[in-house]
């Protein structure tokens, strides 16, 4: 009998219990099953993995708890500027886009750059074009506007830093945001990843982390393995870290496992990388090795109990 697996992660960091409020923390779990079980819905009738995957990155990107689309963090110019990306296993075709504005879910036109355009990654105001040209759907600056997001906007100007999602052991779970991501596997044995973002706080001169591009935040192949990836994008860029992992199945004869221990535990660590991934591969597999205090997750396999954590095991 063929199977289907899924999962997602809400972002890396310093989550800690002792600072999350039951009531915050029910909110979250409560927002990862929810976008989880949309991709489920998909997966259980037969249909494609990219679409589970767009299907539960929506849900994230819609909830203002995660760093993605509504809830993406401020740049110094206090904008909202947001990056995503996706790539199916099958094909090895992609969409990515940067450096977008107003557009209420970049994972939607990441894929319809992969789906309709001859094109891979887009940036800025030409992706808006495209996503007018393709009648997607846009969303007024006080759609983005949250609070919280601001206030951590604030605060990171007060110290002129640049502050990676979660990472601050004095606030509370309320002000914890999350790069989101999404793996899957559908009964066809075809394997999809996508990563969204809103990316650093008081971020400027246009930086780009790795949630856009294919092969450090997000890559997916059939014969290996779909990733998707969240922490300090620097270090994932330069580790080509989603790659990398795909690299040690395909020519080293590494198992999922055993190429996210190596990546995650050891070449990150060595460079100063925080951050964790979700980790999916054809036989439905799953891994979510972080090497932060923790990471929003979940995971789900056909006929087998949903698993969602925040924190360290």
């Amino acid at each position: 009998m063929k199977t289907f697996a899924i999962a997602i992660h809400g972002g890396a960091g310093t989550i800690l219990k002792n600072i999350m409020t039951a009531e915050k923390e029910l909110e979250y779990k409560s927002g990862l099953e929810q976008a989880i079980r949309s991709g489920e819905k998909i997966l259980a009738s037969g249909g494609p993995a990219l679409d589970a995957v767009e299907a539960a990155i929506i849900q994230l990107e819609n909830n203002p708890l995660f760093n993605a689309g509504k809830g993406a963090v401020f740049t110094n110019q206090g904008k909202n500027e947001m990056d995503a990306s996706v790539m199916e296993g099958k094909t090895l075709m992609a969409g990515a886009v940067t450096g977008v504005t107003n557009i209420k879910n970049p994972i939607t036109l990441a894929k319809t750059v992969m789906q309709q355009s001859e094109h891979v990654f887009l940036s800025g105001l030409g992706a808006m074009e495209f996503a007018e040209k393709m009648k997607l759907e846009f969303a007024p600056d006080e759609y983005f506007f949250v609070q919280q997001r601001y206030n951590q906007l604030m605060d990171a100007k007060q110290t002129d830093s640049v502050t990676m999602d979660h990472n601050d052991k004095k606030t509370s779970g309320k002000d914890k945001t999350g790069t989101v991501g999404c793996v899957a596997l559908d009964v066809n044995g075809n394997l999809a990843a996508g990563t969204s973002t809103g990316g650093m706080t008081n971020k400027k001169y246009g930086r780009v982390g790795d949630s856009p591009m294919i092969g450090a935040g997000t890559y997916a192949n059939n014969q290996t393995c779909a990733i998707s990836c969240t922490g300090h994008g620097e270090f994932f860029i330069r580790a080509v870290v989603a790659y990398d992992i795909s690299c040690l199945m395909e020519y080293k004869g590494l198992s999922l496992k055993q190429a996210c221990q190596v990546v995650v535990h050891q070449k990150l660590v060595a460079l100063g990388g925080e951050g964790g991934l979700i980790a999916l591969d054809a036989h439905g597999n799953i891994e979510l090795p972080f090497n932060s205090e923790g990471m929003y997750r979940a995971s789900l396999k056909a006929n087998q109990d949903l698993f969602i954590g925040i924190y360290k095991v």
